[in-house]
């Protein structure tokens, strides 16, 4: 689901870095056949599944229980719904001032791995700083280089900051029920975002250099954080599919009383969730059970189990433990 991102400039073979000599030619070492995807987190789950992180990054709860499109919807698609149990969630595309223009334009929607991955390191600077207020330049350069573990520059981050740009234009609306109560909760994550224009006219991508978050979503942030494993965001950082997966059982798991037996959520519930794009429920099924295999790799206290008619849901410790708290203001 993620481009790649290697460009022909990768690591040189020693051989290639000595001087040769006249009349001889340099050896060359063979390089190594690249890991695949399943073998990477195999590797992962045996040394460091158990690890304690040294990085923390955070989701809101909310958004842990609602996904953003996997693919890009066409910049003719405004509105973006999705529904999980009584929570919905509804995403305006925005517009944005460009000084070029001297005009407000039209900004897509948000889609793919990379505004997930934006918006988990955005709220981690805001907790870290205890401020709404988050300067980019050097923390998204270095967040992309190490966990996106993407060349910075380039291609590569434009396109991570077009997706923040349509991130930070978007406006949100989520809507849930209490008894016999309607509740809609409307408004922007990010409040306002200074655009870095470029002044060739080719490049057309505008983003954001500084984000304010919205007062609201910040106060809601400090109170309602899901602590996510670094590492394990890392291996899952170009299937979006797996992100929201991840995120959804870091948030629900701990939260089931350990005095029932599990919580069932039917197929139907799953395809409703995770599903958008899949139009058949057995081609669903199959993409869903490969990507939960790539979460359980990355979060291995996660307990479930899987069955024909769905899938059901036991208490297990999150993927982080005791360290929401003390980013928290006293």
């Amino acid at each position: 689901m993620g481009e790649d991102s290697r460009d022909g400039k990768g690591p040189k073979a020693i051989g290639e870095l000595l001087p040769t000599l006249k009349g001889v030619p340099t050896p060359t070492a063979p390089r190594p056949a690249p890991k695949s995807l399943q073998q990477r987190l195999l590797d992962y789950a045996e040394v460091e599944g158990g690890a304690e992180p040294t990085e923390i990054l955070y989701q809101h709860s909310v958004l842990c229980q609602t996904c953003l499109p996997y693919r890009n919807p066409g910049d003719q698609v405004r509105l973006w719904a999705r529904k999980n149990g009584f929570v919905r969630l509804e995403v305006a595309a925005g517009r944005a001032y460009d000084s070029r223009a001297d005009d407000f334009v039209d900004v897509g929607l948000p889609f793919g791995p990379k505004p997930r991955l934006v918006l988990y390191h955005l709220n981690a600077e805001a907790l870290r700083t205890q401020s709404p207020m988050i300067e980019l330049e050097d923390s998204l350069t270095a967040f992309v280089k190490r966990t996106l573990g993407l060349d910075t520059g380039g291609r590569n981050i434009r396109t991570v900051k077009e997706q923040l740009s349509r991130l930070s234009a978007s406006d949100f609306r989520i809507g849930t029920s209490h008894e016999d109560r309607s509740v809609t909760i409307k408004g922007s994550i990010v409040e306002g975002f200074e655009l870095w224009t470029p002044r060739d006219a080719k490049q057309r991508t505008l983003w954001p250099t500084t984000v304010q978050f919205s007062p609201r979503y910040f106060e809601s942030l400090m109170r309602h954080a899901v602590p996510l494993n670094e590492m394990a965001i890392r291996h899952l950082a170009h299937n979006a599919m797996a992100l929201d997966l991840y995120t959804w059982l870091a948030q629900r798991l701990h939260r089931i009383d350990p005095a029932k037996a599990s919580v069932f959520v039917p197929w139907k519930g799953l395809k409703e969730h995770f599903g958008h794009g899949y139009g058949r429920m057995d081609n669903f099924k199959r993409v869903f059970r490969d990507t939960l295999r790539q979460v359980k790799a990355v979060y291995p206290q996660a307990k479930f189990d899987l069955d024909s008619g769905g899938m059901r849901l036991k208490h297990s410790r999150p993927p982080v433990e005791g360290r929401l708290l003390s980013l928290k203001p006293e």
